[in-house]
């Protein structure tokens, strides 16, 4: 037993990475192992890759790393405290594992723990893109037999969705506009309109800007074309400096601009325009507290990202994906897919 591997996807610096045979995981105290079916690949992913990501350079993650935080699985061992019942349940989990004891921890906040692990990001703990994962059994979420591998690897980008839309507080018939038609975008949209919320994007790239008309939002629009109208919300999901401003000043007085997408530099806002204006502004980190939300539209048929997903791929062809070498038959939509089986 202690001589078991399993494969995984480990990089070793910037632009280096490759499949490797590691040992297997063993469930703790608390946890589990699950096996994985089916993990996303994320932007946070290709910046580790490129080496950009702001926790190499503050210390909260080092190479080499084993990456990956959205995924589904089948939980095949359980460890010393865990009910046996959790074997063989399909599952999905927060990447979000506070120290469960500090005050953050304590009043709701534990994706906010000072000490926290991130599954596949932060203080090294391994990731999903591997044939199998340790969980605290804490951080587990049930997924029923309507939400499948597809849809449960698709949790936790759609459960930041789901807080980034309940951050920008609106009600049925209220206007948003989302900056960044990527996946935390689209998700957003979706999770709005299905909430009868009148969706606007805002993009760049004419590709994506018809993904996203085809995945039935019509009002798709370029910073040139972007009416003169009211927004009750704007939910930056670009990753763009600038835009975050831009939000600022598009979102309608006495209203909200909640802000999920993170730029590789800063994106400075003027607080006096949220001043003037009477702006709340909201900062979204992770999916924490929103899995649910999105285990439940997904299982409804209230949210379907399934048109999100380009291609499911192996380990084997992570690194190219993570250089973003993309096939040209995959099109234009926003997210891969791994199946470490293959």
């Amino acid at each position: 037993m202690g001589n078991a591997t399993v494969r995984a996807f480990v990089v070793t610096g910037p632009g280096r990475a490759g499949v490797r045979d590691v040992p297997a995981p063993v469930a703790g105290a608390g946890e589990v192992v699950v096996d994985v079916e089916r993990a996303g690949v994320c932007g946070t992913d290709a910046d580790f890759f490129a080496g950009d990501m702001t926790y190499l350079h503050t210390g909260q993650a080092a190479y080499p790393l084993r990456i990956g935080h959205e995924w589904a699985g089948v939980v095949s061992a359980v460890g010393s405290g865990v009910d046996s019942g959790w074997a063989g349940r399909r599952v999905t989990g927060d990447t979000m594992l506070g120290c469960g004891r500090c005050a953050r921890c304590l009043g709701g906040r534990q994706h906010l723990c000072a000490d926290r692990y991130e599954i596949g990001i932060r203080n090294g703990w391994p990731g999903a893109l591997a044939t199998q994962l340790p969980v605290p059994v804490r951080a587990l979420h049930v997924l029923p037999p309507s939400v499948d591998a597809v849809l449960g690897a698709l949790v936790e980008p759609g459960a930041n969705a789901v807080r980034a839309v309940r951050a920008a507080a609106l009600s049925p018939g209220d206007r948003l506009l989302v900056l960044g038609p990527g996946t935390i975008g689209l998700l957003c949209a979706q999770v709005a309109a299905a909430a009868g919320v009148e969706v606007h994007l805002l993009g760049r790239e004419q590709p994506t800007l018809d993904f996203a008309r085809s995945l039935g939002f019509r009002s798709v629009w370029t910073s040139a074309s972007l009416p003169a109208l009211p927004f009750d919300a704007v939910i930056d999901a670009s990753g763009a400096s600038v835009l975050p401003a831009r939000a600022v000043e598009l979102v309608e007085p006495g209203r909200r601009v909640v802000f999920i997408g993170i730029s590789g530099e800063p994106s400075p806002i003027d607080s006096r325009e949220l001043v003037f204006k009477d702006v709340t502004a909201v900062g979204v980190l992770s999916g924490s507290g929103g899995l649910e939300g999105a285990i439940e539209r997904y299982a409804s048929g209230a949210v379907d990202p399934r048109p999100l997903v380009a291609a499911t791929v192996g380990l084997d062809e992570v690194a190219d994906v993570l250089a973003g070498r993309r096939r040209p038959e995959w099109g234009a939509a926003p997210k891969i897919h791994v199946d470490p089986r293959r």
